[in-house]
């Protein structure tokens, strides 16, 4: 009989033919691949399922059905079928095959790490040595069976390293190869085992035709803005991003005051930019959640609903925002825009699980905006800077650091000549004269404590904010958030992580309102306010922080230039920033303004901030975790710590913490309950959707604090690892979850 790669659902069709699967992957993977790289990824291809060929195989699958037996190297009593073509490229190619040894042993449970030390059983030169030798040996067994010679042949590849970066970009290669191949697996596998969603996968909409909605849409809104000088700055912004859109790939700053217009204008930067290269797609990274919906609904509205692919974890999978088409595309970012998160974009180029993986090979020629490009992590600041060169020089990738604080990316080293930074040392500034532009935008008066060291209490602070009727205060912590609200008067908004994204998303929304009717409205937030929220208050309060932070708070006062002048007023908190990047910052910020007080946000400044705060780090604090070191120590070998780097690469760190699911229900859309949904998931549904649901109703707890709810009986674990707040009472409708007594917030806890 001829050999089967999948069992058919249903026992009257036919199965789906090994080698049919086999050249299928492969000519997918091929043309998911750079050209140069088409010769490894159809090698991968026609190798990566050899070990079914086996006649344990055969067997055991032929007495399975569907996905079951698709999964069978993650299931008990399990076949191994993928080590046998990883030690075929081996046995062909010595060391050379080691590459797609990794590809092919790792396409269903995710990149191995090289050394047992690091992986254990599971590590690949583990696996290659315990997949046996002679007769005995998994892929012995696999050949001993007829496998079509087209199958089998393969001329020796040549490893090109200038392509790719030599051994520093080895782990990227190898990486971008993987998601090449386990797309096409998953694709051609969903084809056979599941037709009807292969047939709803739809062709994304062309760049061209995205480029001409945006500029339609910007001659509309152009035509029907009010003649102020800030929307003649803005069109000037949007035709120098036109202009600049032409030259070259590589790495382009946007440098725009917060109101400056440069969502929209870096899009058509990003569009113009990609028709005159022939880019495939453009993808759109944000830091915050609390952010990332806005920005895509502004696309959504100047491009249309079905050309925005939203993908982040705080998504809100309604069908409003979210269609059959789209999720599917999300698996693999198939789609010509991606709205995104820094979390999901730069985790995704360290992962090594399949579903992370499969989409990278989505980021080749594509144009890549980091929108708040001063937010990206110090902590990890190397990997990414080094990941980001290799994107540029060898994938044909141009990225846009867009933002109103540009960050000192350039390498520098110590007095003694060592390096502290290898970062970005060639880029274009999109728009002409930085200076000039920040000053015909300066729209607010910024007032700085007297003594930086002198604190002022909470009681006085809230006086002063309550003599303005429409004021924003924001503060560093959620603990000091509460403090600050508990002051202020019963009317004051209270906005923090404390508050599940269903509940902040709401009352942003009542915000806006308040603020486009004339209504005084009084705001005390953390930061998830500062950053790219479309506010506009004639006031802003700011507790002293990193002097990015302080610009971000500027920008949302007297954002769109209605009063002559704004008001930003900075002050020295009851207690000082949390230790760490929190207090760096503030410390920076003190040392600049110290020399500077005069015009403490105009953009020379930053460059200095960005180097005294990039300096606290010391010698390896920008690469906390050693990740280039994994990465490269021994990848002139090809030994590679795929495992341990996914591991340790994580932008938002949930040691320590735990997420619960809170009541709450949306005012505006009562359907929208999280108790319904837990309803649900208590009766036995426990799908992706509704789990999807969730998590726009969960608050992230410290260990101590979950643990003293927990002791207290506040919490229920409805299914292993789900967390439900069992009382109504424990969730405010304007303070979010209540955390008192054992439980409070510590001054130290991040808000995130």
């Amino acid at each position: 009989m001829d050999a089967i790669a999948h069992a058919p659902l249903n026992s009257q069709d036919p199965p789906h033919l090994l080698q049919t699967h086999l050249l299928e992957v492969a000519r997918l993977a091929s043309g998911f691949s750079p050209e140069w790289m088409a010769h490894w990824t159809g090698l991968a291809g026609r190798w990566h399922d050899l070990g079914k060929y086996s006649a344990d195989f055969q067997k055991y699958i032929r007495g399975k059905s569907g996905y079951e037996a698709h999964l069978v190297d993650t299931v008990p009593n399990k076949v191994n079928h993928s080590t046998a073509g990883a030690l075929y490229a081996i046995q062909q190619f010595g060391v050379l095959g080691r590459p797609l040894a990794y590809l092919i042993a790792g396409h269903h449970a995710g990149l191995p790490d090289w050394s047992a030390e690091e992986g254990g059983a599971a590590a690949l030169a583990s696996r290659l040595k315990d997949g046996g030798e002679g007769e005995k040996s998994l892929l012995a067994q696999a050949l001993a069976e007829a496998i079509p010679p087209a199958i089998l042949a393969g001329d020796k590849p040549a490893l090109e390293g200038a392509r790719f970066g030599g051994s520093a970009g080895l782990h990227l290669w190898i990486r971008l190869l993987f998601s090449c191949l386990v797309d096409a697996d998953f694709l051609d596998t969903e084809k056979y085992m599941q037709p009807d969603k292969a047939a709803q996968r739809l062709a994304p909409v062309p760049l061209a035709e995205l480029r001409d909605r945006l500029n339609a849409y910007m001659a509309a809104k152009s035509a029907n803005a009010d003649p102020s000088p800030v929307n003649t700055l803005r069109a000037d912004v949007l035709q120098q991003c036109r202009d600049k859109a032409q030259g070259s790939s590589g790495i382009y700053t946007l440098t725009v005051p917060t109101g400056g217009g440069k969502t929209l204008s870096s899009l058509a930067f990003a569009l113009t930019h990609a028709m005159q290269h022939g880019k495939q797609r453009v993808i759109y990274a944000i830091p915050y959640t609390s952010i990332i919906e806005q920005t895509a609904d502004v696309f959504r509205q100047a491009l249309g609903a079905e050309a925005v692919l939203e993908h982040h974890s705080n998504f809100d999978p309604s069908p409003e925002r979210e269609t059959r088409n789209s999720r599917l595309a999300a698996e693999n970012w198939d789609a010509s825009l991606i709205v995104t998160t820094n979390v999901q974009l730069f985790e995704s180029l360290f992962a090594a699980r399949t579903s992370r993986c499969r989409k990278l090979h989505r980021l080749v020629n594509s144009v890549i905006i980091l929108d708040e490009a001063q937010l990206l992590p110090p902590e990890f600041l190397q990997p990414i800077l080094a990941t980001m060169r290799l994107l540029v020089t060898h994938y044909g990738v141009t990225f846009v650091l867009c933002t109103a604080t540009q960050p000192a990316l350039g390498s520098r080293k110590d007095s003694f000549g060592r390096s502290l930074l290898q970062g970005l040392d060639e880029s274009t500034e999109i728009i002409a004269d930085v200076p000039a532009l920040y000053a015909a935008l300066e729209r607010v008066d910024v007032t700085l404590p007297a003594h930086f060291n002198e604190a002022e209490d909470w009681a006085s602070l809230a006086a002063d904010i309550e003599q303005h009727p429409c004021v924003l205060a924001i503060v560093n912590t959620r603990q000091d958030c509460l403090s600050l609200y508990q002051h202020l008067p019963k009317d004051t908004i209270h906005l923090s992580a404390l508050m599940c994204g269903e509940h902040r998303s709401g009352v942003i929304a009542d915000i806006k309102a308040k603020l486009k009717a004339g209504q005084p409205v009084r705001v005390v937030s953390t930061q998830l306010i500062e950053a790219g929220v479309d506010v506009d208050f004639p006031v802003v309060y700011r507790a002293l922080a990193g002097l990015d932070s302080i610009a971000q708070a500027a920008g949302r006062c007297n954002r769109e230039g209605k009063a002559h002048r704004g008001r930003v007023v900075v002050f020295v908190p009851p207690t000082p920033a949390p230790k760490g990047w929190l207090r760096f910052g503030e410390d920076a910020c003190k040392a600049v303004l110290y020399d500077h007080p005069e015009q403490p946000l105009q953009p020379e400044r930053f460059s200095d901030y960005f180097k005294h705060y990039y300096a606290a780090a010391g010698e390896d604090g920008l690469d906390k975790q050693g990740i280039v070191s994994l990465l490269t120590q021994d990848a002139g070998s090809c030994q590679i710590q795929f495992r341990t780097v996914a591991e340790r690469f994580h932008l938002i760190d949930q040691k320590g913490s735990t997420a619960v699911i809170v009541p709450y229900a949306n005012p505006a859309e009562p359907a929208r309950d999280s108790r319904s949904i837990v309803a649900r998931i208590r009766a036995g549904e426990t799908h992706r959707d509704i789990l999807r649901q969730l998590q726009r109703f969960t608050v992230t707890l410290y260990h101590y604090q979950f643990l003293a709810l927990h002791k207290a009986g506040e919490l229920e674990e409805i299914i292993p690892d789900l967390w439900v707040v069992r009382n109504d009472t424990t969730y405010h409708d304007r303070l979010g979850l209540l955390i008192t007594g054992d439980t409070q917030i510590a001054p130290t806890a991040l808000c995130l």
